[in-house]
């Protein structure tokens, strides 16, 4: 199985100031997709630039022929399906059908109370979730819709001429739990994981291994439940989060050897973070462009 190879640009970089730069980069070296983070502010980054995803994105949009634009992941903390959907298919109309919408039930972090209220549980998450997905599915294929939840409400909502991408542009669902891994089979282009974030501080990256073939199986056993085959579904691995950190960027063996663990439980796509120094995501940007160009094909 082939292994595309991804980036995610953080929108930290006023865009005259090297966030343009790193977007058409993105594209000459070759990966497949270049998402960002779709936050108000995050982590250590809060007290520093951030800037919109969908504004980013566009402006990507606007510089770049080919590559895949997207999200990682966008949501409800913040965002309301009519208004996305909305700025989705506007999106997707400026980059000629080339947007994928990473989406998630949300976490904990600054998102969750910059409205002002107060953040909601994990069962609250995943129930907000479960009425945030169908809606904007609608939303993105019908050029009308009305519609009354428990959290959202829709009223003849209009979406002429909707996406370019049809029926819509795709979903990559970000999931973990049994209600959000239902979500990811029945509306899901695509599935994203982070790995077991239990693992992060003190398990081996052959636990994250072991972990994430767990979730594998949950998602084949949620996509056989409607009928589904999970090889239908993509499966993309959000790196950075797991036991490894940063050592899959240290050198091109390194990351073809992890690459490779995780190609062989089916994953399809491998997302790296775009090097920014002083950070987390600090890497040798060398290494970084010779694992864009040439993994892929050792890989394959």
């Amino acid at each position: 199985m082939s292994l595309r190879l991804s980036t995610v640009i953080l929108p930290h970089l006023r865009w005259h100031e090297g966030g343009r730069s790193a977007w058409q980069r993105a594209e000459q070296l070759g990966f497949h997709t270049a998402f960002t983070y779709d936050h108000l502010s995050w982590r250590t980054f809060r007290d520093g630039p951030w800037f919109g995803a969908v504004p980013t994105l566009t402006a990507a949009a606007a510089v770049t022929d080919r590559l895949r634009l997207g999200t990682l992941v966008t949501s409800p903390n913040f965002r309301h399906p009519v208004t996305l959907a909305k700025e989705l298919i506007s999106l997707d109309d400026i980059s000629g059908g080339r947007v994928t919408l990473g989406v998630g039930a949300g976490g904990t972090g600054f998102d969750a109370t910059a409205l002002g209220q107060e953040p909601w549980t994990p069962r609250e998450r995943a129930t907000r979730f479960g009425e945030f997905v169908p809606l904007l599915d609608r939303l993105l294929t019908e050029d009308s819709v009305s519609y009354e939840g428990d959290f959202y409400s829709a009223h003849e909502a209009r979406n002429i001429p909707g996406c370019v991408q049809r029926p819509r542009l795709p979903f990559a669902v970000a999931a973990t739990g049994p209600r959000g891994l239902r979500l990811a089979a029945r509306y899901g282009q695509a599935w994203v994981t982070t790995g077991d974030p239990k693992l992060y501080e003190d398990g081996s990256p052959e636990q994250s291994v072991h972990a994430i073939r767990g979730q594998v199986g949950k998602l084949t056993d949620a996509c056989a439940e409607i009928g589904r085959d999970v090889t239908g579904l993509d499966k993309i691995l959000l790196t950075g989060f797991t036991p490894d950190r940063s050592r899959p960027l240290e050198s091109l063996n390194a990351f073809v050897d992890f690459a490779g663990r995780h190609r062989d439980l089916g994953f399809t796509d491998i997302v790296i973070h775009w090097p920014i120094p002083g950070s987390d995501f600090a890497a040798d940007e060398k290494v970084f462009e010779q694992i864009a160009m040439e993994a892929s094909s050792q890989l394959s």
